[in-house]
Parts: structure tokens; sequence; C-alpha cells
């Protein structure tokens, strides 16, 4: 684990004096460690962790010019209702969490209050989701370690969608939303423990 884990604990203690909750969010390449990490800090912190990749858009939404706007292809306003609206009432909530294989909803996550809320996932950041955030976190890894990690976890046939579609999708996003210039923290990914 690089030095800069002992840095991120000791901000998300920091953040606890005078809240009664904090809310992290992890942004960042896809295979530069987001869930990993958002694993690491589950099993430090009692937590509950909120997965981006739970609230990519539907059938019915992904249109041609929703596609078109960086960051465009995740349901922000299911994300704002459901878990950030959630979140606001200080009561247990339940989410649905879309499945991409099977294009429909694949069931419901009962939330109960907890002090620390992890949201990971590319687009955790986006500007439609407001300010909500303590801590941001931006995780990047070169380009060659990002497709070596994407091919070892999905195979050949996902990786080329991930070299052609969704990276220059994350990376429009970054760019036109200028993500890692907005984080507290900006980590290199590449070391793992």
């Amino acid at each position: 684990m690089g030095s800069w884990y002992g840095e991120l604990l000791a901000r998300i203690d920091g953040l606890f004096a005078g809240r009664e909750r904090v809310l992290v969010a992890i942004d960042g390449n896809s295979g530069a460690g987001k869930s990993s990490l958002a694993g690491m800090l589950g099993v430090v912190y009692d937590c509950n962790v909120f997965h981006m990749d739970d609230f990519f858009l539907q059938p019915f939404q992904r249109t041609r010019e929703r596609l078109g706007q960086p960051g465009g292809n995740v349901d922000h306003e299911r994300f704002l209702a459901e878990v950030l609206g959630g979140l606001e009432t200080g009561k247990p909530f339940r989410y649905r969490i879309f499945d991409c294989r099977t294009m429909a909803f694949g069931g419901e996550v009962l939330v109960r209050p907890k002090a620390l809320n992890i949201v990971e996932g590319c687009y955790s950041m986006h500007p439609a989701l407001g300010q909500p955030y303590d801590l941001k976190v931006f995780l990047q890894v070169p380009k060659d370690v990002q497709m070596e990690r994407i091919l070892a976890r999905s195979g050949p046939v996902l990786g080329r969608r991930f070299r052609e579609e969704w990276i220059p999708m994350e990376d429009a996003y970054f760019r036109a939303m200028d993500i890692p210039a907005g984080c507290d923290l900006v980590i290199d990914g590449t070391e793992r423990n």
C-alpha cells in the first residue's frame, strides 16, 4: 500500500470531529483500484459503500444525446433520489441495483445509517450530483497499467469495449469536468498491496 493510505485514513478520521455523517467519494480511471480501496476502507471502518456501477442508464435512458454528454451514461437522477436523498433522511432506506449484463434491476440494498459513507466509481463526482462530499479522492493509473488490469479482470472481449468505448467516455468526463483538480487527494493507484 502506498504512503498515501495513512494520509487517507488520517483525513477520514479527522472528518469525524463535529460531524454525525461523513461522505467520501472515490473517483478515477477504470482499473485504478477504486472498488478495492473502498473495500479496504470497509474493513477498517463500519461504513456503507455505494457503487456507481449500480447506477448506469436503463435502456430507455440511453439516448444519443444523453450518451454524448460527458458523464451522461450514469443515472444521476436516480442516485440523487435514492442514495443521496436517502442519506439525508438519517433513517434506513433502500436503493435499486441496475445490472448492465441483464439491462434490468437486479434487486435492492437496504442501507442503515452509518457515520461513514463511501461512494466509489467513475462519475461519482459529476456536477449533476451537487457538492455533497466531505472528502474527494481521485485514483489514477497509467494507461498501460489500466489495460493490463482490465484485461486480467474482464478478458479480451470486454477489454476491447473498455478501450474503444468506456475509457474514452471516462476520459472525456475527467477533462470536461476537470475532476482531479477538484479533489482533496489525487492518488497513484499503481502500487497495490
